[in-house]
Order: C-alpha cells, then structure tokens, then sequence
C-alpha cells in the first residue's frame, strides 16, 4: 500500500492510498470521492504519459510519498430543488383540474342522472363552451323570452365550474332554469322528481342555445349550434300509386338509428332511418295515400349526433319499452354513401388529401397530384380583401374554407348510455372522450377511466345500451394549418 499526494487546480490531497493489487481505475474511483472529476474526464501524469485504467503498477513506477499532478473538470454539484415536491390535493382548485386531466363530476339530485349526462357530453364541446363564454349574462336580447337566457346563463356558468375544480358540483341552478324553460322535466310522481329522457332534454337544450347564441340577422352573426351540430338533410317524397314526387331540404340535429330484426351495425340503422313510410293527402288521388320519403345527407356538421332509436310505444303494456338488440358502432365512421350526389362530389378532394397524408405517416409513397391543399384558401381569402362587398366574400371565404374541411370521416368522442329496460326508470352514463385522448365514465359524481377498447362494448348484450353517440368530423389538414382535432359523434 502506496501513499502519494495529489495536486488538482489549487488543492494539494495528502496522504491518498494506492492499493496496488487493484488496476488504477480504483485509485480513480478514490479522487472522484474527493475531487468530483468523473474517471473519464481525469487526467493523471506520470512517468511516460498518462495514468490509464488498466495500466500495471509495476509499470508505472510509482514510489512511496510521490507528487502527481491531475487535470480535469468536475461535474456541477447537484443542487436541492428549491420546491419540494407538490402533491395534487395541495394545488388550487383549478390547477387540479388540469392536472388531473378531466372535468368533475355531476351530483344527482333526484333522478336526474338524464341531464348530467347530457350536460356532460355537451362539456366536450370546446368550441360551445366558447361561445358560452362570450354571451353577456347581464344583457338579453328583445327578440329573446327570459327563460331561454337564463338557461343560457346558468348553461354557461355550469360549464365555467366544471372546468375549475375536480370535486363534484350540484348544478341545482341549472336544473331550476331547465325546469322553469322546460316544466316536463319536473314532473313528479309522490314528491319524487321523476326520470326524464336524455335524448329529449339533448335536444330541448340545444333548441334553446341554438336561439340564446345565434342572432336575429344571419348575416351579422352565423348559428353557432348549427354550425356545430346541425346536419342538412334532402329528401325526395313518391307516390308509387299516383306518381308524384316532390323534394325538400330540412335542418336536424341528429341522425336516427333504427334498429330492428336486420340492423346489426350502425351503418344498417342509419339507412333505415333514411327511409320511411307517410300518409298523406293526394292531390290527385283526392284522398291519402302512402308516400315514400327517401334523405341522404347534404350538409356536415362538425360534430355528428347519432341516436338511437330504441324506445317505442308497447301498446299491449300501454308504456315505453327498451329494445335491448346489439348494433355495433366503430371508432371512426364514415358517411360518405348515406350522403348525396353533390356532397360526395364536394368530399373527393379533402378524402385523397386525407388518405395521402395518413399514408406518408405510414412511410407510404404518395403519387404527386395536383389535390388541392387548405392552405389554398388562404389565397381565396387574400383574393377577396379590398373588394367592395367584404362582408358577402368574406363569408363566402368561410364557406370555401370550411368545404375544404369536409371528409365525411368522424372520430367518435362521447357515448350516452342508458341501463335498464324501462325509458321511465333505469340509469344513464355517460362515456366522454378527453382532449389527452383517455376515456372517462362520468357516472353522476363519479369520474371514472376507462380504455378505448370498452367503448365500443356498450353496443349491447350487457348492461350499458348506447342510446346516442357523439363524432367529430375528422379534417384532411396537418397540425401546421390548424390546432385542433376533429370528429364527434354520439349514439
């Protein structure tokens, strides 16, 4: 055992060890405890050059009390951090929400499971909470009754106390507002509020937002909830016995699913619903007739409501009853063939746009043609400045902009359940997808996660029946051109 001293920038180590059975990596090893020089970066001189890892003592010719001499940088002294470590439940409220990563929670307050579910999958909608968040609570407008504002009102203020914290919250206030806007769903039987329909307050709901965020003028302020959720349909109504045929568009809010003894699949409902049977007047028959009304779709929205349709008058029972037959659904749904002739023609463009680029994130080769980008609007938009009619080709722009935009392909994004065989009793659920791309139950007050792969099991055969689904329209731009996602549809 050697003893030698060390010499490093300004320190002089006296008296360190050198055990020269063991290879001089050791000795290394001993002035990083005292230098902070990492072996690596030490460079040690004797006799005929440098100290190296394996070199033999022997060799070397070190001798008892020699002075060597070591370079080298030490590495930065880890600092203690200067916060300790914070604990969830310590953060604000709504901190925690966002660390989290989803909303809280809704109380039932009697059989209101319908309407947490609803207000849920709605909460999904940033693009809603949005516009919610710009109307005025204060002011209302003439050609608006009281009651639909304060519904808005309470709408928004809801959605703003979700977003703030992770603890459950008892929306009496909106339910109060929902009650007064809409009686039905106060109904009670012995002092107990009873269970309502989910589809009906969706849609009651969506009535009155439709009118508290739109406008008077059209032109001065586009329908929010109709750009949103507001499907164009055409149909075309014949009479096989008279031969009359006449055509006419309408606005909808959601698509219907009927599901009978054939419908396996979604797709399957969706034509069905599309076709049906209605009696009425013959001009020239001069009495009624059966007429045949076949739709198709002419207009998307961005996101895509699906109900289905699985309660139906039992007239033996003389009560709702629940068809309870699975109908699977996929992830991702695609319309194009249940839509018509000249929105197909509009859909091929942004679908190649779309398949290319899913094909270069696959390492593909993609032929090069000349397929028309979104980008290209902006010299659409650029075009129209300095014209006299700004506002008409403006909105012109817009529409441009947002046909490019159409595919027909919708991510699924929220699930509305219903468990039970009674429409008047049973639970609804609802199953919401986050912007982090997990799944959350939201059972009334309690959140809980869910994997992707079990969504699609609550087509049937068990105990949650889907009852409507929620896609968002799924867009053919990168993440370049624009910062959101798309596709929403419910069922």
């Amino acid at each position: 055992m050697l003893k030698v001293s060390v010499k490093w920038q300004k320190e002089v180590f006296s008296d360190v060890e050198i055990n020269t059975s063991l290879p001089p990596y050791v000795f290394k090893c001993q002035l990083f405890d005292l230098t902070g020089v990492p072996p690596e970066r030490q460079k040690i001189m004797v006799k005929g050059g440098l100290l190296k890892d394996d070199a033999d003592w022997k060799t070397v010719g070190i001798k008892q009390g020699q002075k060597l001499m070591m370079m080298g940088t030490a590495d930065e002294i880890v600092k203690a951090p200067e916060k300790g470590p914070v604990f969830v439940e310590d953060l604000p409220e709504e901190e925690q929400a966002v660390a989290v990563g989803h909303s809280a929670g809704l109380f039932n307050l009697g059989n209101t499971c319908y309407m947490n579910s609803t207000v849920q999958c709605l909460h999904s909608v940033p693009e809603l909470k949005s516009a919610l968040l710009q109307y005025p609570p204060s002011i209302r407008r003439n050609d608006l009754d009281q009651s639909s504002h304060i519904l808005t009102v309470a709408t928004r203020d809801l959605f703003s106390e979700l977003d703030k914290t992770v603890k459950p919250v008892a929306p009496m206030q909106f339910w109060m507002s929902l009650r007064k806007k809409y009686p039905q769903f106060g109904q009670s039987l012995n002092g107990v509020f009873m269970q309502q329909d989910a589809e009906e307050c969706w849609t009651q709901l969506l009535y009155t937002l439709s009118q508290s965020l739109g406008s008077s003028d059209a032109c001065e302020k586009p329908d929010t909830v109709r750009a949103l959720f507001g499907i164009e349909l055409v149909s075309r109504i014949h009479c096989q016995e008279s031969g009359e045929e006449s055509s006419e568009v309408e606005s909808v809010y959601s698509l219907k699913c009927h599901i009978s003894q054939e419908v396996n699949h979604l797709h399957e409902g969706l034509k069905h619903g599309l076709k049906s049977e209605l009696e009425k007047a013959s001009p020239s028959l001069g009495r009624s007739a059966i007429y045949i009304k076949e739709s198709c779709v002419n207009g998307l929205p961005r996101y895509l409501t699906i109900q289905f349709v699985r309660f139906f008058w039992k007239r033996e029972s003389n009560q709702k009853a629940k068809i309870l037959r699975k109908v699977d659904y996929p992830l991702e749904l695609d319309i194009y063939d249940i839509c018509s002739t000249n929105l197909q023609k509009k859909l091929e463009a942004p679908r190649q746009f779309l398949r290319d680029e899913e094909g270069k994130k696959l390492g593909l080769k993609v032929a090069e043609k000349s397929i028309p980008s979104p980008n290209d609007n902006d010299e659409k938009i650029t075009n129209a400045e300095g014209s006299s009619n700004t506002n008409r080709e403006s909105s012109a722009a817009s529409s441009n902009e947002e046909d490019a935009q159409l595919t027909g392909v919708y991510d699924l994004v929220a699930v509305l359940t219903h468990k039970g065989r009674s429409a008047d009793s049973g639970h609804y659920v609802a199953w919401v997808k986050q912007e982090s791309g997990k799944w959350i139950e939201y059972d009334d007050d309690n959140p809980i996660p869910q994997r992707e792969e079990d969504i699609v099991k609550l087509s049937g055969g068990g105990r949650h029946l889907s009852c409507t689904i929620f896609h968002n329209l799924k867009l053919p731009v990168s993440t370049k051109c624009f910062s959101y996602e798309a596709i929403f549809y419910t069922v």
